[in-house]
């Protein structure tokens, strides 16, 4: 199959997770004979004029038939869509799978299990008469302690685990300026969750996440990792997950309810994959490849 495709990373965050995804991507391309050029974001700027959209320094760069888009430029994202190239993931999907709020709002419509969840009314925190008797229903419905999280954040941060009303008044006090959630706290999930790796209408790896001493699993936050094998009713939900996203790969994490059953914590269009190829041995930048190939068909 004739196709070509970019993959686009961030060109400014220090850390090099953000290349090495790029560079897995470029290399499974490769295994299946296709070529992909890797981009930074700030290489690609989009230029706008009443006679067309292009690029300010690449006017007569060749175009992809596709673009692996591991950012979170939306903007970017959505100028090459305008330019009439099939992004993986689409902006929509990363757009929406990064905003918390966006995405809880809806897997609830989708009435697909999640911990209950309260959205906070925005804030003008210049405004000299804040009201903040909401909390009081927020103690009300959840209960202490319960999980506040910004409706932005990667790698487990943005997320606090708050155990009574002083701790929750100070907490959104300091953040009051941005989009806020709070959420009943899974304590049978407590330090442990699976992070599933969805690709087209196929779990193609996952793996069980443990912390000892911090009730996120995240590796970044010191958690563990082993292989898992998860049961249907585990996949069928990280599938379902990630189409309500639109998603074409995502990784899903799934908490462990009361009794076991799952439960959606999030989901993450451009989840790095590594950490999964080092715990599971399945590189899932294979299956992405494969799936952009039938894709593009």
């Amino acid at each position: 199959m004739n196709i070509s495709g970019w993959v686009v990373y961030n060109g400014t965050l220090e850390s090099d997770v953000f290349l090495d995804f790029a560079n897995m991507i470029e290399e499974a391309g490769e295994k299946q004979s296709i070529s992909i050029k890797k981009f930074k974001n700030n290489e690609l700027i989009p230029l706008l004029t009443e006679d067309y959209l292009l690029f300010t320094e690449q006017k007569g760069l060749s175009l992809p038939d596709f673009v692996v888009f591991t950012d979170k430029d939306i903007y970017l994202a959505k100028h090459l869509e305008l330019l009439g190239i099939r992004l993986f993931n689409t902006s929509y999907a990363i757009e929406t799978s990064d905003d918390k709020i966006k995405a809880y709002q809806l897997l609830a419509k989708g009435n697909l299990p999640i911990p209950k969840t309260i959205i906070s009314p925005k804030i003008y925190v210049k405004h000299p008469n804040i009201d903040y008797t909401f909390l009081q229903h927020v103690a009300n419905e959840l209960a202490f302690p319960l999980i506040m999280k910004e409706a932005f954040g990667s790698f487990g941060e943005q997320v606090y685990l708050i155990n009574n009303k002083e701790e929750l008044f100070d907490k959104v006090r300091q953040l009051a300026d941005r989009p806020l959630i709070f959420q009943e706290f899974i304590e049978s999930s407590f330090g442990k969750d699976v992070r599933m790796q969805v690709v087209g209408n196929e779990v193609v790896t996952a793996m069980l996440r443990k912390s000892k001493d911090d009730f996120r699993a995240n590796i970044t936050a010191g958690g563990t990792m082993e292989p898992y094998e998860p049961s249907e009713k585990e996949k069928q939900l990280a599938i379902k997950a990630a189409k309500t996203m639109k998603a074409d790969y995502a990784g899903v994490d799934l908490l462990f309810g009361p009794n076991g059953e799952p439960i959606i914590c999030e989901i993450n269009a451009n989840s790095h994959i590594r950490n999964l190829y080092n715990c599971t041995g399945v590189n899932a930048a294979d299956f992405i490849i494969t799936h952009i190939k039938n894709t593009m068909k």
